[in-house]
């Protein structure tokens, strides 16, 4: 996804291909050998969703009634979408965990966004969420097409189950809010604030269900997604960006923490999964200022934005900063969320205008 204006195909992964190209570069093929495979199939997967933008995409009936509808499918170690349905809305839970885990992802998604943000499902009308388990064999990534979630088992030696961390489905699910809202362009500034927005939505979903405050939460991306062998805690930290891992193999965790180390590039589609570690921080930085719960005040400022409709498709750091700012002061005046917002992005190097 590497256009530069107009509606995206939206394809996004959790795991930024500048992990898997170095994971595929390994000596040993049992790392190499997942790693190049699952990048092959991310290659199809982003060529398919280009091909169904441009053909038109099948239509979903969504029923904005305040009540998830959730449909999970197993891929069986196959690559065909959807699968097999294993488990509905209301269904009790299976024997398969990673079946279980899905559905209540992807029910803590739904039941944030309602309660939180008055927001019935991803597209605000009551769009069904729909997610595939078991996705190939050793696949190392979790992805969001547009349509559904999709799940890889990961290879057992860098990457466990997918639906372990409730982030990383949190995380996907919300492309599909931002597809449906502010299509933020995925490339350079704006696909890093498309990335963050949901590295920022995908934590307050973590926190909702664990019932965390903003200085009790561990703000990580991914925790419980790496194999013990790997010297790292998580995809992401946005309480310190470029600590999550450091790792032999996967090399060093690369995002930098303020603009003074804004990272060029033109690899991961304008650096989107790396530089998206400045906007986390600014978001980490407001919601521990204002403590409590963050998906009350900061995750309310960021809502705002997303799905106010000033947010322009090309929008750079600036731009998202500065709407914070005026959405801020609009829905709680001049007080200390105005002050937190301001000086985190002052924090981060990103100037407001």
């Amino acid at each position: 996804m590497t256009n530069h204006g107009g509606f995206e195909p939206v394809f996004c992964t959790i795991v930024p291909p500048h992990v898997l190209d170095q994971l595929s570069q390994a000596e040993d093929p049992a790392l190499a050998g997942p790693a190049r495979r699952t990048l092959q199939r991310d290659a199809f997967e982003r060529t398919q969703r280009r091909l169904t933008t441009v053909l038109g995409a099948s239509a979903v009936a969504s029923v904005a009634d305040g009540k998830p509808q959730r449909t999970i499918h197993d891929a069986r170690h196959g690559t065909d979408l959807p699968g097999h349905k294993v488990r509905g809305e209301g269904d009790k839970p299976g024997k398969d965990a990673t079946v279980n885990r899905a559905y209540a992802g992807l029910g803590a998604t739904f039941e944030l966004l309602l309660t939180a943000y008055q927001r019935d499902s991803i597209d605000g009308n009551g769009l069904p969420l729909n997610a595939t388990v078991h996705y190939d064999r050793d696949y190392n990534n979790a992805f969001w097409n547009g349509e559904q979630m999709v799940f890889g088992d990961g290879d057992g030696e860098i990457f466990l189950d997918f639906t372990i961390p409730i982030d990383v489905i949190g995380h996907e699910l919300v492309h599909g809010v931002t597809q449906y809202t502010a299509n933020l362009t995925y490339f350079g500034q704006p696909g890093a604030l498309n990335e963050s927005v949901s590295d920022v939505f995908g934590a307050l979903i973590k926190q909702y269900t664990l019932g965390q405050t903003a200085a009790e939460a561990d703000w990580l991306i991914g925790a419980g997604l790496l194999a013990p062998r790997v010297t790292g805690v998580a995809l992401r930290s946005m309480k310190e960006p470029g600590t999550a891992y450091d790792d032999d193999v996967l090399g060093k965790d690369p995002q930098p923490a303020t603009m003074d180390d804004f990272v060029r590039t033109g690899r991961d589609n304008g650096g989107v999964h790396i530089n998206s570690g400045i906007p986390n921080h600014a978001f980490y930085l407001a919601a521990t200022a204002l403590g409590g719960h963050a998906w009350e005040r900061a995750g309310q400022v960021w809502y705002d934005v997303l799905t106010g409709g000033e947010l322009k498709e090309q929008a750079m750091f600036t731009d998202f900063a500065t709407l914070t700012v005026k959405a801020a002061r609009e829905r709680f005046g001049d007080g200390e969320e105005l002050d937190a917002v301001s000086k985190a992005w002052e924090q981060v190097g990103v100037r407001t205008l």
